[in-house]
This record gives C-alpha cells, sequence and structure tokens, in this order.
C-alpha cells in the first residue's frame, strides 16, 4: 500500500486547518474592531480610516483601493458618513456588496442649514451597537460558512458585553440631575448617545466636521453656554479643537478632556476598541456633571 506524503495527508484529514483568513476591510476603525472582536482568527482586517482619523474628510489612496479589490467583506456605516465610498469603490472595482451596519436602526433625522438631513453616528449608543454587531455577524457567516459557528458565539459573546456596558451607562446617568446632563463639544456626532442616556450636547459645527459655523451660530452657542451655567467642554480626537477652545473661553467653560466619537485611539490610548472609547466618554463625561 503506497502512504501519501504528511502534508498531503493532513490537508485531506483537516482542510479547514490551513484556511486563510477571509479579508475584511471596515470604512472606519469602529467597524473594524467590532469585526475584529467578533470575526477573531478567523478573519483579517483593515480600518481604511486610520486611529484619530476623520471619516468625514478622509481621502482614500491607491493602497486603499488596493485593499477594497482583494476584500472578501466589506463594513461600512452608510447613513450618508462615508461620502467618498462610492468613488472608492468604482477605483477599485469592487464588485461585492457592501455590508451596511446601521441596517435596521431607527435614524435620528436633524434640520441642518435649513435641511432636513440623517445623523450617520448612531453607534454611539450601545443600542445601536447592538444591531451593528449582529449586521456584522451576519455578514461574516455569509461570507464564510465554514466558521459560521464561531462567527455566531463570539457574536453572541460580544452581545452581551455590548448590552451589559449599556446598563451601566444607563444607570450611572440615573444619578446625575438633568439639568446638568448638558454638555459642550466640537460636532455633532452624539446625537443618539444623547437620546439614549439623556443628555444634551451643544456643538459650533454641525453633523460633518466638515461643516463651518456662523459667528451668528458661534454667538448663539455662547449666549447659551452662559444661560445653562454649563462648567466644561469636551474636544475630539479627530476634530481640530480650535474653535470648541475659543468658544468654551468665551463662555466661562474650562477643559473636560478628550472624547472619542468616531475615531479610536491607537493601541496605546485610552479609547483602543469601540467598548473601551463608549465607557471612556462616558466616565470623562459623568465626572464633568458630578462637580
Amino acid at each position: 500500500m503506497k502512504l501519501l506524503p504528511l502534508a498531503t495527508a493532513l490537508c485531506l484529514a483537516s482542510p479547514l486547518t490551513f484556511a486563510a483568513p477571509l479579508h475584511v476591510v471596515a470604512s472606519f476603525t469602529v467597524l473594524a474592531d467590532m469585526a475584529k472582536q467578533i470575526g477573531g482568527p478567523d478573519i483579517e482586517v483593515k480600518s481604511l480610516v486610520g486611529p484619530n482619523g476623520d471619516p468625514h474628510s478622509f481621502e482614500p489612496t491607491a493602497q486603499d483601493s488596493r485593499a477594497l479589490a482583494q476584500a472578501q467583506v466589506v463594513v461600512v456605516n452608510g447613513l450618508g458618513l462615508e461620502g467618498w465610498m462610492d468613488r472608492l469603490v468604482t477605483a477599485s472595482g469592487y464588485r461585492g456588496q457592501l455590508t451596511v451596519a446601521s441596517q435596521g436602526i431607527k435614524q435620528n433625522r436633524m434640520q441642518e442649514e435649513g435641511k432636513t438631513v440623517v445623523d450617520p453616528h448612531a453607534w454611539n449608543s450601545l443600542a445601536n451597537g447592538a444591531v451593528y454587531a449582529r449586521n456584522i455577524t451576519q455578514a461574516l457567516e455569509k461570507a464564510d460558512p465554514a466558521h459560521a459557528q464561531q462567527y455566531a458565539q463570539r457574536g453572541a459573546d460580544y452581545l452581551e458585553k455590548i448590552h451589559a456596558l449599556d446598563g451601566w451607562a444607563v444607570k450611572q446617568y440615573q444619578t446625575i440631575p438633568q439639568a446638568k446632563r448638558i454638555v459642550l463639544t466640537s460636532h455633532d456626532a452624539f446625537g443618539y448617545y444623547g437620546k439614549r442616556y439623556g443628555v444634551t450636547f451643544s456643538a459650533p459645527l454641525g453633523l460633518s466636521t466638515e461643516s463651518e459655523a456662523s459667528a451668528q451660530q458661534v454667538g448663539g452657542l455662547i449666549k447659551e453656554l452662559k444661560q445653562r451655567h454649563i462648567k466644561h467642554y469636551f474636544t475630539e480626537n479627530q476634530t481640530d479643537p480650535r474653535l470648541v477652545t475659543q468658544i468654551a473661553q468665551a463662555s466661562g467653560a474650562t477643559p473636560g478632556g478628550e472624547l472619542y466619537p468616531e475615531a479610536l485611539s491607537t493601541q496605546q490610548g485610552p479609547a483602543a476598541s469601540y467598548l473601551a472609547a463608549f465607557r471612556y466618554n462616558t466616565q470623562q463625561l459623568l465626572a464633568s456633571m458630578r462637580e
């Protein structure tokens, strides 16, 4: 009887042992981290927008185009956040279906410059984060049925962590008087967060960091801050802090810290994952309200 070479025998006995990981591309770091938590060792994830990067003003490179062309799963936020994505898809030749992580959430609509626009920052509510996680889990299961069970288990474990952190945040804010739940930030990235946890956010810029605040808007915001006796203001890691700092100084507010609403920090920073960023942001906000 002729024996097969050892390497061949091992491959036949366990064909999935040497299977290459699924190539996943996410539009920005929050989605990349979610995919990483659910995909585990069965996937490789690339975030187009890097740590501390702005997903509104991002400019894709040729390297990003090549990464997208090779992707088996592409995860985007949708809701108008990635205005550059259609151009990148066309340039890369990617023909697969985009996984829209926000699919199924209740959209928050706002008035901006006389128009009704959709707020894209849905992940900042953990109730929506759970929807994102389910959508990403389903996309990975569909693209890689051989590891569907592993994705389902990791997805379920991740949802438990999301629900636990969400419950913690709800209870923490219940200890804060409503009149103290008012915050000044750089731009309108916390609309869903505010609705979920009962916090009012004021910001000089609109939903996009590329928008510009008029002198009238800035003056009105300074007046509002003085009337409401807001003590602290927060900058954001992905935006220029100069305007919000100027407004805060004119109103008498002092620095409350830096928040991470739409870009994670590096691995060495305080917001290296989606859940770490949420906890860090919430702790910062709560601390300012308890003074």
